[in-house]
């Protein structure tokens, strides 16, 4: 049978195990052109509470519909040319054991990796985290780089990125442990404890010099802090708005805009990561020697079992992980 985890109905406010309800159905069967894939690993983020607010760079979530996700798999039988059994592919079916999927809709996978790496920080996570500082936030030797949710899956790899061209990295995490963990085990210059109060305050004597480039993942009391610290022209990459996503209610856009933009002739761009996957080749090929080196520590927080998705989802937007969230199916 195929276990799958159904977006049962939209959370008001927080997602709960209600959010989701669990079926079996018969294991569906490749048609020509198409491939049947055994899920191995399937990839948390907050994106998948933001797909239940509405329709953003791809289309609502429905209730009824199998939860969406990221994942990697092994093909189990294949109707297309290119993808043969045994072959570890990724792509966007969802919290599931089997899904069939066009095979322009998979992507194989041929970097020796261990599945932990290539769920996250050697593909969509770790490109994201490479391609937002370096192509968005266009960061300089000597620049202050501030990154939000640095002990999440992205920050934990921005704030390393940033290290390791050239660059002074503050973080901001919730909870003095993450904040001594991303600088004693990451390599942060220094962190603030966004849950301590005084956000601004504790930013400002972090980053006496001013905010050259801000990777911002959480939008909320952390950008408005961060937009009055900035440089003159300094660069903000917009990733996430973690802060608002998992709320009855998201709050109102930052005071700051357009005044402090204007007047610090800042660069505020948001990016989404396929925007760049006509270069992921070069990326994913520099992402994996940096961690091979022992330049990048990749850090994957692993949940065993598929029946645990909802759990550990919500565990995400409590903080619990820290580095990269997934489960091992």
């Amino acid at each position: 049978m195929n276990r799958q985890w159904l977006y049962a109905k939209q959370p008001a406010g927080k997602i709960g195990k209600d959010t989701f309800q669990w079926t079996e159905t018969a294991i569906p069967s490749p048609q020509p052109g198409e491939v049947l894939v055994r899920t191995r690993m399937l990839s948390l983020d907050p994106a998948n509470r933001a797909w239940m607010m509405g329709k953003t760079y791809r289309d609502a979530l429905e209730p009824g519909q199998v939860m969406n996700g990221f994942a990697i798999g092994e093909v189990v039988e294949s109707h297309a040319d290119g993808f043969g059994k045994g072959d570890i592919v990724e792509g966007d079916w969802g919290w599931q054991d089997y899904a069939v999927r066009p095979a322009q809709r998979l992507t194989k996978r041929t970097v020796e990796a261990p599945l932990e790496m290539l769920i996250g920080p050697l593909s969509v996570t770790g490109l994201t985290a490479y391609f937002g500082l370096l192509d968005v936030g266009r960061p300089r030797p000597g620049d202050t780089v501030l990154v939000s949710a640095a002990a999440g899956a992205v920050g934990t790899m921005v704030g390393q990125i940033a290290r390791l061209v050239g660059c002074r990295v503050v973080g901001t995490a919730g909870g003095q442990d993450k904040c001594d963990w991303i600088v004693r085990e990451l390599g942060f210059d220094a962190a603030v404890d966004y849950k301590a109060g005084g956000v601004r305050r504790a930013l400002a004597a972090a980053c006496p010099d001013g905010i050259d480039v801000y990777f911002d993942n959480t939008g909320g009391p952390v950008l408005d802090a961060a937009l009055s610290l900035m440089n003159l022209r300094g660069r903000i990459a917009c990733c996430g708005n973690v802060s608002q996503y998992d709320v009855e209610k998201p709050g109102p856009g930052p005071m700051a805009v357009p005044g402090l933009v204007v007047t610090k002739r800042l660069r505020m761009e948001g990016f989404i990561v396929m925007d760049f996957y006509d270069r992921r080749a070069e990326a994913e090929t520099r992402l994996a020697r940096w961690v091979a080196d022992g330049k990048i520590k990749a850090v994957v927080d692993v949940v065993d079992g598929l029946e645990k998705a909802p759990e550990a989802l919500i565990g995400l937007f409590e903080g619990r992980n820290k580095g990269k969230m997934a489960v091992r199916v």
